[in-house]
């Protein structure tokens, strides 16, 4: 598989098998992620690869928190969306999908929640990837940097089979992970994906988000 097809091939998957992913293929997708550009080759990232007993704890207190209404505490940034903009409307298009897909009603709050809840536990899959940076380092410093790693992670999976989902549900509840997972407070947890071998008979894996055509996001200059 060849970059360009490995970016066309790429999407968010939802829905894994409980397939176990080795660790070897995982480090491998690792080792390739750190080869991503950073500022100044300041690589400002870390890794938690979690998988079996610690990840089950895990989702079990993250579902927990999310039922009884404890408020997230993120450490990252959290991207907002005005409500008359673009970027909310694109937001709203793939909920509608996504919801069509899995027969969730929007009166369906019961559903909704359950598919709400999907995130916190990492969509199920057999394995988990934190991200992390070191708190000496602004808060949005680094995230230019570790976002190019996050986008590598997902397209070196592909030719091992595997899928992933960039979500920051997973890393709603710091205190959580840094129980579970010993991440010391040294460090600032940015991001979670969900790693593992796609579902085919999953409804949601088959949505395919759509994208702005390159003439309206782009500037042409000096071409003749």
């Amino acid at each position: 598989m060849d970059v360009i097809e490995a970016v066309q091939q790429r999407t968010s998957i939802r829905g894994f098998r409980p397939d176990p992913v080795p660790r070897e293929v995982m480090e491998r997708i690792l080792e390739l992620a750190t080869r991503a550009p950073s500022a100044m080759n300041t690589q400002p990232w870390e890794f938690i690869v979690i998988t079996g007993d610690v990840l089950k704890k895990i989702r079990r207190d993250n579902v927990e928190r999310i039922r009884s209404g404890a408020s997230p505490n993120p450490q990252h940034v959290v991207v907002d969306w005005p409500r008359e903009s673009i970027y909310r409307q694109r937001q709203v298009d793939l909920a509608k999908q996504l919801f069509q897909a899995m027969g969730i009603e929007r009166e369906d709050k019961e559903k909704r929640a359950q598919w709400m809840e999907r995130g916190f536990r990492y969509f199920d899959a057999p394995a988990a990837i934190i991200i992390c940076t070191d708190r000496a380092l602004s808060e949005s410093g680094p995230l230019l940097d570790i976002g190019a790693a996050i986008q590598t992670i997902c397209l070196a999976a592909l030719p091992f089979g595997l899928g992933t989902c960039i979500e920051d549900q997973g890393v709603m509840y710091p205190d959580v992970l840094r129980q579970y997972a010993d991440i010391p407070d040294s460090k600032r947890i940015i991001m979670a994906v969900a790693i593992g071998y796609p579902d085919p008979g999953f409804p949601a894996n088959r949505v395919r988000a759509d994208r702005a055509p390159v003439e309206s996001v782009t500037t042409w200059l000096g071409f003749e």
